[in-house]
């Protein structure tokens, strides 16, 4: 798994993603959303490691254990790199999501690194206070999911560039911090609320980065994919 900025597909169509991707002459990691796999499905997944990228499979499951267990079994065989789940599903529902990962990748192959989903980086510590009822610091409910995400034996978490750091001196470098939110200094949040720049999110303890419309949204795509690796590259 390759730690380049993940580019964020949020396409409606393949047709879409395919003219998006075209003038890039490289091996990119990218991720597949919930917009684009519901529309294309399996096929899209197929396609992107057939063209040599990396695949994050942004989903974020959220069921009762089994039911999870048994989507990840099937979602292993397309081969992605990165899968994710809710942390709010519990321990259980973590663990049978690693299980049906592992029981599903087929011989020979690497399982998809898991990881959980904090707290979304469009969530407000006060809008998560007030409609989810958790009665504590946005950072403590990420740090919380975190390690749960941990116990479970999941590989890291989706979180904010705001608590990387605090998850590294809890979990551990190994453990990956995966943060959506970057933009360009220059850059509208547009819905997103907890937001930072490449550099920034590399020295915050960032472990990979999501971007999607400073890219994807930009005159010259590849350029600004470049200045934001570069961005990134700068304090590795």
């Amino acid at each position: 798994m390759i730690n380049n900025p993940i580019i964020a597909l949020d396409f409606a169509s393949a047709e879409e993603v395919y003219s998006f991707l075209t003038p890039f002459n490289e091996p990119l990691f990218v991720k597949v959303g919930m917009e684009l796999y519901m529309q294309e499905g399996p096929a899209i997944v197929y396609k992107l490691k057939e063209m040599g990228h990396d695949v994050f499979l942004d989903l974020k499951l959220h069921d009762i254990p089994n039911t999870v267990g048994q989507a990840m079994k099937g979602l292993a065989r397309l081969g992605v790199d990165l899968i994710n789940v809710h942390a709010a599903g519990g321990e259980a529902m973590m663990i049978k999501a690693r299980e049906g990962l592992e029981a599903g990748t087929l011989a020979g192959k690497m399982r998809p690194a898991i990881i959980g989903v904090t707290q979304l980086t469009s969530t407000s510590e006060q809008q998560m206070q007030e409609e989810q009822l958790i009665h504590t610091s946005l950072e403590e409910s990420v740090l919380h999911y975190a390690r749960l995400s941990k116990k479970a034996g999941l590989d890291g978490v989706v979180c904010s560039v705001l608590e990387a750091g605090k998850i590294v001196e809890s979990c551990g470098e190994g453990f990956l911090r995966v943060t959506p939110g970057i933009r360009l200094s220059s850059g509208e949040a547009h819905d997103q609320v907890r937001v930072a720049t490449p550099s920034i999110a590399r020295k915050q303890g960032s472990s990979h980065i999501v971007v999607g419309r400073a890219i994807t949204k930009a005159d010259n795509p590849v350029e600004a994919y470049k200045t934001i690796f570069n961005m990134w590259e700068e304090y590795a």
